[in-house]
Parts: C-alpha cells; sequence; structure tokens
C-alpha cells in the first residue's frame, strides 16, 4: 500500500522541517554541501557551499492555494502564545536565496534579490516561473496518462 505524503502538518514546525529537509536534499542533488546553523538561526535555515561559495538558504512551506496562487507567508508573527507584536520581516540582506515548497510539491529557489514581497509573495503564475525546480529527477516524472500524481507520487 502506498501513502501519500501530506506536506501540511498540524505542528507548523514539522512542516518547515519537511521543507528544510526537501530543500537540503535538492542542494545536495545540485553538488552542494549542505549544514543546519546549530541553534535558532532568524536569517537562515540552511548553509549551502560549492565551489568555495557559501549561500544562506531561507526555507518557507505553505500550503495555502487561493486565486490559482500559492500564498508564502515571509513574515513571522511568532507562535500563537508567544507572539510580542514584533513582525519579523525577510530582508534580503539576511539570505542569499529563498527556497519555497508548496502544497503540491512544487518547489522554487529564488535568489534573494528578486524576492519583491517583504511579508508574502504569490507562486505559481509567471512572476516567479523561471525560478521553480523539480526536486526530483526528469527520469522519475511520471510519464503522460500514467497513473502518478503531479508530484511524481502514485494516487492513493
Amino acid at each position: 500500500m502506498i501513502v501519500e505524503m501530506e506536506l501540511r502538518q498540524a505542528n507548523p514546525r514539522k512542516q518547515g522541517d519537511i521543507g528544510e529537509g526537501i530543500a537540503a536534499a535538492w542542494l545536495m542533488q545540485q553538488g552542494y554541501g549542505v549544514w543546519i546553523p546549530f541553534g535558532h538561526s532568524p536569517d537562515c535555515d540552511l548553509l549551502a557551499q560549492k565551489d568555495k561559495k557559501l549561500l544562506r538558504v531561507q526555507v518557507k512551506t505553505s500550503t495555502l492555494f487561493r486565486k490559482e496562487r500559492w500564498a508564502v507567508a515571509t513574515a513571522t508573527r511568532g507562535g500563537n502564545r508567544s507572539w510580542n507584536g514584533v513582525v519579523k520581516r525577510l530582508e534580503g540582506s539576511r539570505f542569499d536565496y529563498l527556497f519555497v515548497v508548496v502544497g503540491d510539491w512544487r518547489c522554487w529557489f529564488i535568489p534573494a534579490a528578486e524576492v519583491d514581497g517583504r511579508s508574502g509573495i504569490c507562486l505559481g503564475g509567471p512572476k516567479y516561473s523561471e525560478f521553480e525546480i523539480r526536486p526530483y529527477p526528469r527520469s522519475a516524472e511520471p510519464a503522460p496518462n500514467s497513473s502518478m500524481g503531479e508530484a511524481g507520487f502514485e494516487p492513493a
């Protein structure tokens, strides 16, 4: 029996961990060495190094699909009870790339200079289409008319 994997989790931290795992796997597949910063890092979730270049990668996930786009919150407002009223916005000077995983498993790897939205962005349309990446090799893509789902998983 094949069980379909879900990005949406009851615990947002677990959903974020899944996103970070997918980002790390993709970066390693691209030839990067990947490190997870020790402790809570407010500016980046992963460090990636290739050819003597170090990248700071911020990872975001979204399962909110509205108006034919994935809405991705890029501002942090703290947890349910811990919010102190301070909104932390995504600042391009604190990361080099934004890696996003959305509910249908599509992914984007967007340079910080291209992120046009400090509190949120919408993905799935033409604006960021050049930065969409595949979290799996082309050889793993389902053949047209196969029973595999869009994200490369067999439907339940």
